[in-house]
């Protein structure tokens, strides 16, 4: 029987933290493969009647850095929601009726320069011509919205799901 003194105490303390590298080393290896198999998954949206700018814009990021496929698939898609349209992985379902108007705080109008750069942020997320549209028609209405399907957006070029 081995005893254990002062001399071979180091010795075992630094294998035991080795071999908890090591494990430590093999489970990042493997935690690519969950994430790769979980980014394959779309990220699907479903019945989504927007939000915060600032939220949403937080959560393109994150999907457009992570290179997630989005499917939008609900009966509705509205306002902040439509901006998921100018992710390069999304596609649309043809019956999905989306919803836009203008940048507003909580309904409440914004200044001359405050609309403007909301609304060339929001334009900034959709696809040409959408965005185009958007500029010159769609930001102006504030109180309610503007409904274009997925079948025609799908006709301007969004891929179909």
């Amino acid at each position: 029987m081995l005893k254990f003194n002062g001399q071979i105490r180091p010795y075992f303390n630094t294998l035991a933290k080795a071999m908890t590298f090591l494990a430590c080393g093999l489970c990042a290896v493997a935690a690519p493969d969950r994430a790769d198999a979980q980014q394959f998954r779309p990220h699907v949206i479903m019945n989504d009647r927007g939000g915060l700018l600032e939220n949403r814009l937080r959560e393109l990021g994150h999907l457009r850095d992570t290179h997630a496929q989005v499917e939008i698939r609900g009966s509705i898609c509205y306002s902040t929601c439509t901006m998921y349209l100018g992710l390069p992985d999304v596609c649309v379902s043809q019956k999905t009726k989306f919803g836009f108007h203008g940048p507003t705080s909580f309904g409440r109008k914004l200044t001359p320069v405050l609309f403007e750069n909301a609304s060339r942020m929001i334009a900034a997320h959709y696809p040409e011509p959408l965005r185009r549209w958007y500029l010159e028609e769609g930001r102006y209405r504030t109180k309610n919205l503007y409904y274009i399907r997925g079948r025609e957006l799908i006709q301007m070029g969004v891929k179909s799901c």
